[in-house]
C-alpha cells in the first residue's frame, strides 16, 4: 500500500469502529470492547508506519476535489510533514491507552457502548485535523471534536455538574469558533484556496491583505479550543466527565488541536507583529494564572486541569516567539505525561473513594494501596515539573531557550517584546508548576490519619497502560538527539542558561512547598483532630469507599453526584495541612475560583443576554400576543352579541323589525327636513 492510502486509513478506521460500535452496542454487546480497542490500535500502527515512511523529510501531499463550488474549491487533501506524522502517533498512543483503560474503568457502565463509540469518533476527528491539507476539511474535524466533547463531558448526565460542564464547554468553544470561521473565509479569499500549502505560499509572497485581522480572528478560535486566556474557563469544569475522557481531551485531542493549528499556519501569524505580541500576552497570562489557580484547587482532577492550561500556555508561548519545533516538542512530551497523570488519578480516585486532596491527605498508606499509580504518577509529576532527565525538562527548556533567543534579539521571526513576555512568565510558571506538582504528590501520597481503603489491585487494563505511558515520560525528552528532522531541523538541545535557571527555580518551588507542608502538618498535629476522627470512626453514610466492588467509573459518578467527594463535612472542611493556603495567603480564595473570571463573564455576558431574552419574552407575550389576541377577540365579541339576539321569539323579531322601521323613517324625515 502507498503511504497516501495508509494515511487515509488512519482517521478512517476509528470512524468505522465508532459506527460499528453504535450499531452493535445493543444487539451484540460482546463486540463493543474489541470494536473500541482494535481500530484505535490498528490506526496507531498505521500512523507509526506513515511516520517512518515520511521520516521527517519532504511533506506528503495528496488532493482530491470533493465537489465543484464555483469559486474557492474544497478538497479532500493530505499534508503530512514531520509535525503531522509525530502528532498523529501521539493521538494514536493516547487514544489506544484510553480505550484499553476504559474497558476496566467503565466495566459495568450501561452507557459504555455509546461512550466507546464517541471516543473513537473523537479520535478520528483529531486525526483528520492532523492530516488534513484543506482548511474546510480541517474545520469538519474541528467541529466534530466540539460535539463529541459535549457528549463525553456530559457522560454522567444525571448530575447537574456534568450537564452544566458539557453545555459550558460547548458554548465557550463555539463562541471562539464564530470568529475562527470568519478568519478561515478571509484567509481563503486572499489565497483563492482552502489548501494549506497554497495559503502558506500566499503569505510568503505577501498576498495576505489584512494579516492582523485574520490572525486575531483565528486566535479567538484557538483560544476557545485550546483553553487559552480568556476562553479557558470551560476546561476545569470539564472534569465532571469520566477520567479517561479528561486524559484524552487534555493530552492528545481538543486542546492540542488549537496549538497544532497555529503551528501548521505559523507564517500567517508571523505576518503580524501585533498578533504575535497578543499571542505572547495570552500565553503569559494563561501560564501564571493557571499556575496560581492549580495551587489552590482541592479536586485532584482540577489541579491537573489547570496544569494542562499552564502547559498549553508554554506551547502558545513557543509559537509566539516563532518556534513551532519547541511548541510541538512540548505538545508531544506533555501528551504522554498528562495522559499518565489523569489515568493514574483515576486509579487513585477509585482506591480512595474521593477526588478530594483534603480527604486523601487524611489517609495514610494510600501509596501502598496503589503502587502502580504511585510510581508512575511520581514519574509524570517529575516530568511536569521539568526535572531532568524527564521529558518535560527537555521540551520546556526548548520553549524557554527559544524565548531567550528572541528576547536577546537574535531572530526577526518574532518581536523582542514577545520573547521577554514568554521568558519571564515561563520562568515564573516553572516555580508554580513545581509547587503544585509537589503539593499534589504530598497530599495524595503522604497523608496521615485513617487507613486508606483496600479495594485490592486495580484491573490490569488500567494499570498496564500507566507503565506504557511512563516510558515516553522518561525517555521522550531524548528526542532532541535522534529526531531533529521531524522538527524542521531545529536544534532542541537545552540552552545552558535557561536550563540552569529553569531547573533551579523548579527545585526552589518544590523545596519551598515541601517546607510549607512540613510546617502546616506540624501545626495540624497540635490541633484536636475532629476532622480525621470522623474518618477513624468509619466513612460517613453514602461514602463511595463503602462499595469496594464498584468499578472506578461508578465511584467517580457517585462522587460527582454528591457534589462533594462523598465524605460530608470532612470534604468541605479546609485541610490544615494544605501548603497551598500558606503559600498563597490571601490570594488563595481568589485563586480557588479561577480569579472570579466566571463571575466577570456572568456580569458582562450571561446576565445581559438573559435580560435581553426576558425583554423579548415580555414583548412577545404582552405586546405582540396582545394584538393577536385582540384580532381574534373582536369578531368573537360580535358573534356573541349576535348570538344573544337569536332568541327564537317571533314577537321579539317583529318588535325589532318595527322599531328598526320607525328609526329609519325618523332618520329619513330628519334628513329630508335638514335638506
Amino acid at each position: 500500500m502507498t503511504t497516501t492510502t495508509l494515511a487515509f486509513l488512519v482517521p478512517l478506521l476509528p470512524f468505522l469502529g465508532a459506527a460499528a460500535g453504535l450499531l452493535l452496542g445493543r444487539t451484540a454487546p460482546g463486540f463493543v470492547r474489541p470494536l473500541a480497542v482494535l481500530p484505535a490500535l490498528a490506526s496507531l500502527a498505521l500512523a507509526v508506519t506513515v511516520a517512518v515512511r515520511q521520516g521527517g523529510g519532504q511533506a506528503i501531499d495528496s488532493y482530491t476535489e470533493l465537489t465543484p463550488t464555483g469559486s474557492v474549491p474544497i478538497e479532500l487533501g493530505l499534508h503530512i510533514d514531520g509535525f503531522a506524522a509525530l502528532v498523529a502517533v501521539l493521538v494514536g498512543v493516547v487514544a489506544t491507552c484510553v480505550q484499553i483503560y476504559s474497558t476496566g474503568y467503565l466495566h459495568d457502565d450501561p452507557r459504555y457502548p455509546s461512550y466507546a463509540a464517541l471516543v473513537s469518533l473523537f479520535t478520528s476527528a483529531m486525526l483528520l485535523v492532523v492530516y488534513s491539507g484543506d482548511l474546510m476539511v480541517l474545520l469538519v474535524g474541528w467541529e466534530i471534536m466540539g460535539i463529541c466533547s459535549y457528549f463525553l463531558v456530559g457522560h454522567y448526565w444525571e448530575t447537574p455538574e456534568a450537564r452544566a460542564a458539557s453545555l459550558k464547554a460547548f458554548l465557550v468553544t463555539k463562541l471562539g469558533d464564530v470568529p475562527f470561521l470568519i478568519g478561515l473565509f478571509a484567509l481563503a479569499t486572499d489565497a483563492g484556496s482552502f489548501r494549506i500549502t497554497t495559503v502558506l505560499g500566499t503569505v510568503a509572497s505577501g498576498g495576505l491583505h489584512h494579516p492582523t485581522v485574520v490572525a486575531l480572528l483565528l486566535l479567538a478560535g484557538v483560544a476557545g479550543k485550546s483553553a487559552l486566556f480568556p476562553l479557558h474557563t470551560w476546561l476545569p469544569d470539564a472534569m465532571a466527565g469520566p477520567t479517561p475522557v479528561s486524559a484524552l481531551i487534555h493530552a492528545a485531542t481538543m486542546v492540542a488541536a488549537g496549538i497544532y493549528f497555529v503551528a501548521r499556519l505559523l507564517p500567517v501569524f508571523q505576518a503580524s507583529a501585533a498578533a504575535m505580541v497578543v499571542l505572547a500576552v495570552m500565553a503569559g497570562v494563561t501560564m501564571v494564572g493557571s499556575g496560581l489557580a492549580a495551587l489552590a484547587q482541592d479536586d485532584i482532577k482540577r489541579v491537573l486541569a489547570y496544569s494542562t492550561i499552564g502547559q498549553l500556555g508554554y506551547m502558545a508561548g513557543a509559537l509566539a516567539v516563532g518556534d513551532r519545533g519547541a511548541a510541538v516538542f512540548h505538545l508531544l512530551a506533555h501528551g504522554a505525561f498528562k495522559a499518565l497523570l489523569f489515568l493514574a488519578a483515576g486509579v487513585i480516585i477509585h482506591a480512595s473513594g474521593t477526588n478530594s486532596l483534603a480527604v486523601m491527605s487524611r489517609m495514610k498508606d494510600l501509596r501502598t494501596r496503589v503502587p502502580d499509580a504511585f510510581w508512575t504518577m511520581t514519574v509524570a509529576l517529575l516530568a511536569l515539573a521539568a526535572i531532568p532527565p524527564f521529558s518535560g525538562f527537555f521540551s520546556k527548556e526548548a520553549v524557554l531557550g527559544a524565548a531567550e533567543h528572541v528576547a536577546a534579539g537574535h531572530t526577526e521571526h518574532a518581536p523582542g517584546a514577545a520573547g521577554w513576555i514568554v521568558l519571564i512568565t515561563g520562568l515564573a510558571t516553572a516555580v508554580l508548576t513545581a509547587a503544585y506538582a509537589t503539593r499534589l504528590w504530598l497530599l495524595a501520597f503522604r497523608g496521615h490519619g485513617a487507613e486508606a481503603p483496600d479495594h485490592g489491585r486495580q484491573p490490569l487494563s488500567m494499570t498496564a497502560v500507566l507503565w506504557v505511558l511512563a516510558v515516553p515520560s522518561l525517555a521522550f525528552g531524548l528526542a532532541f538527539g535522534p529526531l531533529p528532522d521531524w522538527f524542521d531541523g531545529r536544534d532542541l538541545t537545552p540552552v545552558l542558561t535557561t536550563s540552569v535557571l529553569g531547573t533551579g527555580l523548579a527545585l526552589v518551588g518544590g523545596i519551598v512547598t515541601y517546607g510549607a507542608w512540613r510546617h502546616t502538618t506540624a501545626l495540624a498535629a497540635r490541633v484536636p483532630p475532629p476532622l480525621s476522627a470522623s474518618l477513624e470512626r468509619g466513612y460517613p453514610h453514602g461514602a463511595v469507599a463503602a462499595h469496594p466492588d464498584a468499578d472506578a467509573g461508578q465511584v467517580e459518578a457517585e462522587a460527582i453526584a454528591a457534589h462533594e467527594p462523598a465524605f460530608g463535612d470532612v470534604a468541605r472542611a479546609p485541610d490544615p495541612a494544605d501548603p497551598g493556603r500558606l503559600l498563597l495567603g490571601p490570594l488563595h480564595r481568589h485563586a480557588a475560583v479561577g480569579f472570579h473570571l466566571d463571575t466577570v463573564y456572568s456580569v458582562l455576558f450571561v446576565r445581559p443576554v438573559r435580560a435581553g431574552a426576558s425583554l423579548v419574552r415580555f414583548l412577545d407575550r404582552e405586546v405582540v400576543d396582545t394584538y393577536v389576541r385582540g384580532a381574534g377577540a373582536l369578531p368573537r365579541w360580535l358573534g356573541t352579541a349576535v348570538r344573544r339576539a337569536q332568541t327564537g321569539n317571533v314577537q321579539t323579531y317583529v318588535s325589532a323589525l318595527l322599531a328598526g322601521t320607525v328609526v329609519l323613517v325618523v332618520a329619513a324625515l330628519l334628513v329630508a327636513t335638514g335638506a
